[in-house]
């Protein structure tokens, strides 16, 4: 094999090796922060891609990016959302939670 074959191989593959594992962490954050979502959001919120929300004061979560930058959203997890519709219940995450919902929430506006 020719040196320049080779080095490129050195430099190229060690970059390709971390790329799927780096997308089945970006999966499974997603999954989680869906799964949470709909345990804890779904029952006044439309959480997917489509559909209308049960309350007629909460945000589908795919429009939430319309009315604040999601980034936002991870003090208010932190801090607990206690604002939202007058009925909404309190809710506090921990960091990897808020991580996950980001995450599936930023999903939702591709």
């Amino acid at each position: 094999m020719k040196r320049k074959t080779l080095l490129k191989i050195f430099i190229v593959a060690p970059m390709l090796a971390g790329t799927p594992a780096a997308w089945a962490n970006d999966n499974l954050q997603v999954s989680h922060g869906r799964r949470i979502v709909e345990a804890n959001c779904a029952r006044c919120h439309a959480v997917g891609r489509t559909g209308v929300s049960s309350h007629p004061d909460a945000p589908p979560f795919r429009m939430l990016h319309l009315r604040y930058p999601i980034e936002d959203l991870e003090e208010a997890l932190a801090e607990g959302i206690s604002t939202g519709h007058p009925d909404m219940p309190e809710f506090v995450a921990d960091p990897q939670q808020i991580g996950a919902i980001v995450a599936y929430i930023r999903t939702l506006d591709r």
